[in-house]
């Protein structure tokens, strides 16, 4: 999985930061919390979200919103590159 910073505080932004994930065929992030939420929008591919309980699948032009401190995973379940832009807020 590779993520790049497409949009940062450092450029000016003030207030969300956004940036590019691409996850490899089977592929998947860890499955972690964050105090802050999440926006997910799904540009390429298809997966699934795992909360440690349960997955919700998604596919390209799909949305995913993260509530903060809930558990989440993103796992490429497809058969190509999966590519989603995440807006998250800027730290304070």
């Amino acid at each position: 999985m590779t993520v790049r910073w497409l949009i940062t505080k450092d450029m000016g932004a003030k207030n969300f930061a956004m940036r590019l994930f691409e996850v490899y065929h089977g592929g998947y992030s860890p499955l972690h919390t964050h105090p802050w939420e999440h926006e997910v929008f799904i540009l390429e591919g298809e997966g699934v979200v795992f909360d440690g309980e349960k997955t919700t699948p998604f596919k390209a032009d799909d949305v995913v919103f993260i509530p903060m401190e809930e558990r989440h995973q993103f796992k490429n379940t497809g058969g190509k590159q999966l590519k989603f832009l995440c807006l998250i807020p800027n730290e304070k």
